[in-house]
């Protein structure tokens, strides 16, 4: 995983790092075509892909063992030696355009996007990691070809793996393969500007649908905020699975929703707390209510039971988690890369085991504040300034 993403990005090359994610599965040096790199992988059964966020772009295989070397090749001549030929680049240029298309046209994947572009207006943690079809439409073949050497050097990459492998036999691989490739300053990643407005804010988009998708959002923790481990359990409380209050007060009491979750996302200096749920676009204000309703609860110190059991379950997903190699891969990765250490699971689950009702609460006050709620609705109903009276704690 190297360190590029939208927050690397200026306004008008908007998306540039997803379209170079795509590039590598086009060809290689010794992998020259796109079913020369898939077939390599998939020909012995392995499964590989990418993603691009706001802060890390993640290339990933997963292999059988006696297949490990070979998938390793492909993966790093992939990232060192890509062929960027200007015929694929364009041909890739339409497929993203089709992917951004298919983005807007489904509600809940838009939501998502008002939503962040809600809680970070004007700025690059607010736009779409995928850009728009007019800035891919303008990324030309010399920016791709400069953004990729400037992050996509060793200096700003991490090399994950989890397996039946050693670390020695990883640094050979890897003192093989890239001792021609050099490191070099990469380029610097957009701080978050806190200069949006004051007061709740309220983002709607009309269309026609059977539902109305609803996020309602306020700003988190950053990565190394000492209590993210608190957030962690309130999310749990709060929204995360079906025994959470949000599943059980807006599904299984009031039959508002067949979906609706709570979630949370940390970054380099900066967080978010999202909850969403899909309605039935005349019960969308009833749906914000109760929403208001169970934030404002938070700020309740939980009972024993509800920590504990929040706390088996965070503890219980984090090791389920860790029995799949390519997630142990991506947790020790994206730490180096984001946070230069590595924290156990044994010491994650000490820190969850320390967290109490009072804090809890007391993270609740601290966040959940009226003047930075921020809503976003796409659907075919609901009054601006009857939500904006809704966001009230």
């Amino acid at each position: 995983m190297s360190g590029a993403g939208s927050r690397y990005e200026t306004p008008e090359l908007a998306g540039v790092s997803h379209f170079i994610e795509h590039l590598p599965f086009k060809g290689s040096e010794k992998w020259p075509t796109a079913g020369a790199v898939s077939e390599a992988i998939e020909g012995v059964g392995g499964i590989m892909n990418a993603s691009t966020d706001r802060e890390v772009t993640v290339f990933w295989c997963k292999v059988a063992r006696p297949h490990f070397r070979t998938a390793f090749a492909v993966l790093l001549d992939m990232l060192m030696n890509p062929l960027l030929e200007p015929e694929e680049v364009e041909k890739e240029r339409e497929v993203i355009q089709e992917e951004l298309r298919m983005t807007y046209d489904n509600p809940s994947y838009r939501v998502d996007l008002l939503i962040d572009e809600a809680l970070w207006p004007d700025q690059a943690m607010g736009r779409d990691v995928g850009g728009t079809p007019d800035t891919v439409a303008a990324i030309d073949q010399e920016t791709i070809r400069e953004y990729m050497m400037r992050q996509y050097n060793p200096a700003n990459t991490v090399v994950a793996v989890a397996g039946n492998v050693t670390h020695e036999e990883v640094v050979d691989l890897l003192e093989d393969t890239t001792h021609d490739w050099k490191p070099q300053a990469s380029m610097e990643w957009e701080p978050v500007s806190e200069s949006g407005p004051t007061g709740p804010v309220v983002k709607i988009e009309r269309r026609r649908s059977d539902q109305s998708h609803l996020c309602l959002a306020l700003p988190g923790l950053s990565l190394n905020d000492p209590d993210r481990y608190a957030l962690s359990l309130l999310n749990v409380i709060l929204g995360d699975g079906m025994s959470s209050r949000l599943f059980m007060d807006l599904r299984e009491t009031r039959g508002l929703a067949y979906d609706v979750s709570s979630s949370i996302n940390h970054f380099r200096d900066c967080g978010s707390m999202v909850v969403y749920c899909g309605v039935e676009p005349r019960k969308t204000n009833d749906a914000v209510r109760a929403v208001m309703h169970q934030l404002d609860g938070m700020r309740v110190e939980a009972e024993d039971r509800e920590l504990n059991k929040a706390r088996e379950y965070a503890t219980g997903r984090l090791l389920l988690r860790m029995e799949d190699s390519r997630s142990v891969a991506s947790w020790m990765g994206s730490q180096e890369l984001l946070q230069e250490q590595l924290c156990s699971v044994e010491e994650i689950v000490g820190r969850l085991r320390e967290v109490t009702p009072a804090d809890i609460s007391a993270l609740a006050t601290r966040l959940f504040q009226q003047d930075q709620l921020r809503l976003a609705l796409v659907g075919p109903q609901g009054g601006q300034k009857t939500l904006t009276g809704l966001l009230k704690l």
